[in-house]
């Protein structure tokens, strides 16, 4: 009797075994098909995938868009006294550059920046409220190709919302709009590199070799990519300030 005690006792722990054997496997399986279907998303999902960023030779019609987006700028915002500047590589003749205007309206107090919202929303623009925790002597704006609501995108991104996904398709997008304040410094930091870059030949072709070489590169998204060109631009804003500041005194 003892000895089939002793049988049913060892059949019963590879029983037991067996069961906790089974139940790793499947657990195992399950961690695994769900880590494959977490890679697979991020592999499939455009914004996580290795990027080339794709530049336009210098094009003289930049200037006209700019110029008609003004008039359009300066017709909701005049009562303001805004400025309305033409900044980025578009507003540089022979850089290269994503064909989208980047705009810059000059208030004359940081007060006014909150006026901005509903104006612009009334005109078809998108505010990027979820920006201005990061830069609040900011607030920005997207011009689309059509109106938002043909895209079915909201007129605002408010903070602590995501950025629908279409709206990071550049292809649609026509011009960036960042309103500051003129007595800012940022404001200073912009119009001075433009500047310096349209007065420097030598600066503005050595920084048109370096965004064809960084356009060759594989990068994760656009923030990636300005991550290569920082270090010249911290260098060369640095010279365009003081440049910029010695030639206005």
């Amino acid at each position: 009797m003892g000895k089939w005690k002793s049988h049913f006792h060892t059949l019963n722990k590879l029983f037991e075994t067996s069961i906790l054997c089974i139940g790793v496997f499947f657990w195992f399986k399950k961690q695994v098909n769900t880590r494959l279907k977490v890679s697979l998303s991020i592999i499939l999902n455009p914004r996580f995938r290795n990027m080339k960023v794709a530049f336009t030779s210098y094009n003289p019609d930049w200037e006209q868009q700019f110029l008609t987006l003004k008039q359009e700028l300066d017709s909701v915002l005049g009562h303001l006294d805004v400025q309305v500047e033409h900044i980025g590589s578009t507003s540089v003749e022979g850089l290269s550059a994503k064909p989208i205007i980047d705009i810059m309206i000059g208030l004359k107090s940081k007060q006014d920046l909150d006026k901005l919202p509903v104006l612009m929303k009334q005109r078809g623009y998108i505010y990027y409220e979820i920006y201005n925790e990061d830069m609040p002597y900011r607030r920005f704006f997207v011009k689309l190709d059509k109106a938002p609501e043909e895209y079915s995108f909201p007129t605002q991104i408010a903070i602590g919302e995501t950025v629908p996904e279409g709206l990071h398709n550049h292809d649609i997008r026509i011009a960036n709009i960042h309103a500051i304040a003129t007595d800012d410094e940022n404001w200073t930091r912009h119009i001075a590199f433009r500047d310096y870059l349209r007065a420097h030949p030598l600066v503005k072709q050595a920084y048109q070799e370096l965004k064809q070489e960084l356009s060759q590169m594989d990068w994760k998204d656009g923030n990636h990519y300005n991550s290569g060109k920082d270090s010249f631009i911290k260098t060369e804003e640095a010279k365009a300030i003081k440049w910029f500041l010695d030639k206005n005194k």
